[in-house]
């Protein structure tokens, strides 16, 4: 691909992205939201069919942003890990992990219709989501901040089930508590 196409995709990423942070708030607000194609391309700067070049369909878009904010969000725990002590980096990390599932909730069917189709996998991302929590396991045992016996697959298990959990009424607050109940909860007794 082209610098300048490459480019391009990556604006419109970036965008969808934006543009999905915003509809999340509307969401948690009780607003019906639907990612809108035509204020992603204004958003990013390029024309209609720019879009639809690069991502033939609303979910073709989706999925790119979903695997690049996935990413980000897994590839920020090393430097997180190694930045502060592990429980003031791992409830960091799942501050972000929040705002990531946040996101995906203006998603709504289309992510439902990604998944159903095999484009996005739940097990990929907890294996993606549990390779990124073993940083700071592994760095709060060193240092005898974190108990040894618990498994990064039980912290992801425990961080789905806090947002699933929480009530709709004060989502994102309860799940923050939840999440920091999880931290103290692996503190090395």
């Amino acid at each position: 691909m082209r610098v300048d196409a490459e480019r391009k995709r990556e604006q419109v990423v970036a965008a969808a992205g934006d543009e999905l942070a915003d509809l999340a708030v509307a969401a948690r607000n009780g607003e019906a939201v639907r990612l809108s194609l035509d204020r992603v391309a204004a958003r990013a700067r390029v024309g209609v069919a720019t879009l639809y070049r690069h991502f033939p369909t609303r979910e073709a878009l989706l999925e790119a942003v979903y695997r690049q904010e996935l990413t980000r969000l897994c590839e920020a725990a090393p430097k997180l890990a190694a930045a502060a002590p592990a429980d003031e980096a791992l409830l960091t990390w799942m501050y972000r992990y929040l705002d990531f599932v946040d996101s995906k909730r203006a998603m709504g069917a289309d992510l439902r219709a990604m998944v159903a189709s095999g484009a996005v996998t739940q097990t990929d991302t907890r294996a993606r989501l549990t390779a990124a929590v073993a940083p700071f396991l592994d760095a709060g045992v060193a240092a005898g901040i974190f108990r040894s016996d618990v498994p990064p697959g039980d912290v992801v298990a425990a961080m789905a089930g806090a947002v699933i959990a929480a009530e709709p009424e004060q989502q994102r607050e309860q799940t923050r508590r939840l999440l920091k109940l999880l931290v103290d909860g692996l503190q090395a007794r």
